[in-house]
């Protein structure tokens, strides 16, 4: 088993772990499924925060982890992660995203589920799908 495929693994089961008092009024979705979405939501913000492009990844599902122009998904965001925290404000805007995640809106509909933060996790809304035993972001 892959070093990301093991550390997607165990974030999933640390969704789990989340109190169930962290939960916003008007989310949708049973508290596990909320509590899993904030805690990947979460996990990503926290990668990026620490410019670990490894564990950014193993956030994310399937077709966005795989290596494109012989690159692994871990090089593309080590990259892209280094740049983004070179920027004025940056890690300011991620620690308050982080902050945003623990009372932000989640909406669970079937396998898919988005997040209500302020500004995207990604380049587009913040979706996630589940696959793999548990939520993984989606682009």
């Amino acid at each position: 088993m892959s070093f990301c495929r093991r550390v997607a693994l165990l974030g999933c089961a640390a969704g789990l772990m989340l109190p169930a008092g962290a939960l916003a009024a008007h989310s949708v979705g049973s508290r596990e499924q909320v509590a899993w979405v904030r805690s990947a939501a979460g996990r990503f913000v926290a990668a990026e925060l620490a410019g670990n492009g490894a564990g950014a990844c193993a956030v994310l599902n399937a077709p966005l982890r795989a290596s494109r122009d012989h690159r692994s998904c871990a090089e593309r965001w080590n990259a892209k992660l280094a740049t983004l925290l070179h920027e004025p404000g940056a890690a300011a805007r991620l620690r308050s995203q982080q902050r945003a995640i623990r009372a932000a809106v989640v909406i669970v509909h079937g396998d898919v589920a988005s997040i209500e933060l302020p500004s995207p996790l990604m380049s587009g809304p913040s979706r996630f799908l589940w696959s793999e035993n548990c939520w993984m972001l989606k682009g």
